[in-house]
């Protein structure tokens, strides 16, 4: 293995010493930022590599540098957390233990009485209830049945109070 340069080990020196002067100091500020002062280690280590990586961060002006720097890094890692824990609470409800024979039984069994509910109902109510249950805004709908669109509400609340009495008289108050 060849020895280190000259230019190699003074760089080395500076990061030695920039690296013990302010550590410290940069690993606390990205720890207030991100609330956990053991995870900031790692963060602050990484502001130290990209300032020796930057021969322009070099100088007088390093340690303005290395704070700025390290600032930015912790509202980067402060974003990954909170998407992180965003996308930890939706595939929370994914891994959940696999379904049950029972539950879906009774889910398709649900599924059977919506069916025959909806085929019970006039042509108009069900258009209606599928259409506003695929996510459909008035408008789309109103351009879907060729009705206006301030009538779409007071239409969707008629075919979802026809539906509702149609699933009661055939079912009770079965869930």
């Amino acid at each position: 293995m060849a020895e280190p340069s000259e230019m190699e080990v003074t760089k080395l020196e500076g990061l030695d010493a920039i690296f013990r002067a302010h550590y410290e100091r940069i690993a606390r500020v990205i720890g207030r930022v991100i609330h956990d002062q053991a995870r900031a280690e790692e963060p602050a280590v990484e502001v130290f590599l990209k300032w020796w990586r930057n021969p322009q961060a070099h100088g007088e002006h390093a340690a303005g540098w290395l704070y700025r720097t390290s600032v930015r890094d912790a509202l980067d890692e402060l974003r990954r957390q909170t998407r992180r824990r965003r996308f930890e609470h939706i595939f929370s409800f994914v891994r959940e233990s696999p379904p049950t024979p029972e539950h879906l039984y009774a889910v398709n069994a649900e599924q059977h009485r919506v069916r025959t509910v909806l085929g019970a109902l006039n042509r108009r109510h069900a258009e209606l209830l599928l259409l506003w249950s695929q996510g459909l805004n008035h408008q789309e709908i109103a351009g879907s049945l060729a009705v206006k669109s301030n009538y779409v509400g007071s239409l969707v609340g008629r075919a979802q109070e026809a539906f509702r009495k149609e699933y009661l008289k055939r079912y009770g108050n079965q869930s």
